[in-house]
């Protein structure tokens, strides 16, 4: 047994004894009295094994821990998976194969179902895929849900509270040898750093996007990550089941174990694990149900119905079993996460300290990844918010600068280059996180800083002077071969009134030459400092190969940043009537306006 296996089964043997600690006894069910809600048919078998895992599964009190699970989750030292994995990407048609392969997986599943979503929509997606939970623990799976308080804000929840209620009726587990146990299937509910529990951690979220199904059967199970969340946006559909050309352009990685897989070593059980530290955070919110829901529940269904009848749906949901066995290449994975920064103090002026204390962190296995890796050459990276972070101390000494250790890579490495795919003002859907991207991103890492000043000025002294754009140095710098930054959407976009849809892109990924990494993380100060995020680190050519399609097919729909088309897109949505054209005509101000007020770190 090795160092990771032995100190992941005392993670699990803490969080075991909690969830035990919480475990109500059962009472038993009269003689002759069996058709009672509660009580297992009369030829159940009771099953040991269902039982500890359910037992396993209970949320555990953080307080029965006498250890805070996140700075479990830190100090957990985490095994490297041997996996397959699939990409599902950013088209239309991915979009709703995503969809279908969600709802076609909770149809599917036999013991459990694991949903964890910064945004969870009351639309038609979000009751619909409710409602395959509902019938999933009717038929006696197990269901464990969790959602942001703010990124999914609502004053009751009772769509979850109704989905709770889908557990009365619940159907009873059944044991690898198919027989029905005497344990009923249940329907866990929590709001992630609920408003009422820690309103002061109000910046602390789980910015989570992360699906498991049947976690602890390696042979069945399947885990789902990347930037979509459950809502209508983020799957090509509007609510007639026609295509909505504004839809998120999105990305995500499907895993499952290899055959024979041991439980321990799983892909599925360690994403398993992972939903139960986060289910074990102190500031969470469980929900009870104190009503019938019953025009919830109905809602739950008459939306799966209507979802099912949609033919582009239909039509994905109908291949899926195919689908599922396409593109399904070898690799190793291990899951990284953010947890720190649910914790963390003094995120900013001690963000170096605070990094040390996670070595699951994304960007702390990173930088190792990068320090490892002499012969990497290129770094890909996909973000719709990309950031270049700076960090003061309280004093304001700057310790820390992005753009300076980019250059100083660049100089240690001269072979090596960047290439950038994020959102422009056209396809950005926060104007905000833009005006950095603009105005400090790009930049700082192409300009100099006499021409990083003057961009910084006024349109008709930045923008709209052709001694700077069309001078023969921004040619120079905006071309840099070793710094390349795309930004999606062209002057054909339908917006514009031409005849392509660019949608919004929101898919977050970055590749070197050797290893990869598919989450959550947009890479921006929010994702930085105060949300935890999620993902997987992978390595497999083939694998590797699907996402530098995809970065290629992004990078194909986007011009060059600084670039004359470029220029000209801009121009054109000034032209646009409404928030777009203001906010980027007001583009420097506004950020001007967030480094003078602090708001920056916020984004």
């Amino acid at each position: 047994m090795t160092g990771n296996t032995i100190r992941s089964g005392l993670l699990l043997t803490l969080l075991f004894l909690g969830a035990c600690a919480a475990t109500p006894q059962q009472p038993p069910c009269p003689g002759g009295q069996q058709n009672l809600p509660d009580c297992p048919p009369e030829d159940a078998v009771r099953d040991l094994l269902v039982e500890t895992h359910y037992q396993r599964r209970r949320r555990a009190d953080a307080e029965a821990l006498d250890i805070d699970p996140i700075k479990l989750g830190m100090e957990t030292e985490v095994p490297a998976n041997i996996a397959q994995g699939k990409i599902i990407g950013s088209s239309y048609q991915e979009s709703i194969n995503s969809l279908a392969t969600k709802i076609w997986l909770i149809d599917n599943a036999r013991y459990s179902v694991d949903a964890v979503y910064y945004i969870f929509s009351r639309d038609l997606v979000g009751y619909a895929f409710l409602g395959a939970l509902c019938d999933a623990v009717q038929r006696g799976v197990d269901i464990r849900i969790m959602v942001d308080a703010l990124g999914s804000f609502h004053s009751s929840h009772s769509e979850l509270k109704a989905l709770r209620n889908c557990a009365i009726d619940g159907g009873f587990a059944v044991n690898k040898l198919g027989q029905t146990t005497t344990t009923k299937a249940r329907v866990q509910a929590v709001v992630f750093g609920a408003l009422t529990q820690s309103p002061g951690n109000i910046n602390r979220r789980s910015h989570d996007k992360l699906l498991v199904v049947d976690g602890a059967n390696p042979d069945l199970a399947w885990v789902m990550t990347g930037g979509r969340n459950i809502s209508l946006s983020y799957y090509g559909l509007r609510e007639d089941g026609s295509r909505d050309p504004s839809a998120y352009k999105d990305l995500e990685i499907l895993l499952r174990s290899p055959p024979n897989a041991r439980v321990s070593e799983s892909v599925g059980q360690i994403s398993e694990h992972y939903i139960s530290i986060l289910l074990a955070h102190s500031g969470n919110k469980v929900l009870r149900s104190g009503m019938a829901y019953n025009g919830q529940i109905r809602k739950m269904r008459d939306s799966l119905a209507a979802l099912r009848a949609m033919p582009d749906f239909q039509q994905a949901y109908d291949s899926v079993e195919g689908y599922l066995q396409q593109d399904l290449y070898p690799t190793r994975v291990r899951i990284a996460h953010e947890l720190g920064n649910i914790t963390n103090t003094d995120v900013v002026s001690q963000y170096d300290e605070n990094l040390k204390k996670n070595p699951n962190s994304i960007i702390y296995i990173t930088s190792k990844l990068s320090a490892l890796d002499a012969d990497n050459r290129t770094m890909r990276i996909v973000s719709p918010y990309l950031f270049v972070p700076k960090y003061e101390r309280d004093d304001g000494d700057v310790y820390h600068d992005g753009s300076k250790k980019v250059q100083e890579w660049l100089q240690e490495h001269p072979d090596n280059r960047i290439e950038i795919v994020t959102n422009s003002v056209l396809t950005s859907d926060n104007f905000f996180a833009q005006a950095i991207i603009d105005m400090d991103t790009a930049p700082s890492l192409l300009l100099d800083r006499e021409a990083g000043e003057q961009w910084q000025k006024k349109l008709s002294k930045s923008e709209l002077n052709p001694e700077l754009v069309e001078s023969e140095q921004w040619q120079q710098l905006i071309n840099n071969p070793r710094v390349r930054i795309y930004q999606t959407g062209k002057l054909d976009a339908d917006v514009l009134g031409g005849d392509v849809a660019y949608g919004k892109l929101h898919a977050k990924f970055f590749l070197a030459d050797r290893w990869g990494f598919v989450g959550t993380t947009n890479l921006d100060y929010r994702s930085r400092l105060y949300n935890n995020e999620m993902g997987f680190f992978f390595d497999g050519e083939a694998l590797h190969q699907e996402l530098l399609k995809e970065f290629e097919a992004l990078k194909a729909q986007s011009y060059l940043w600084g670039s004359p088309e470029w220029l000209q897109m801009r121009a054109a949505v000034r032209d646009m009537r409404g928030m777009k054209g203001r906010t980027t005509s007001n583009q420097r101000d506004l950020f001007t306006d967030l480094l003078r007020t602090g708001l920056h770190w916020q984004f």
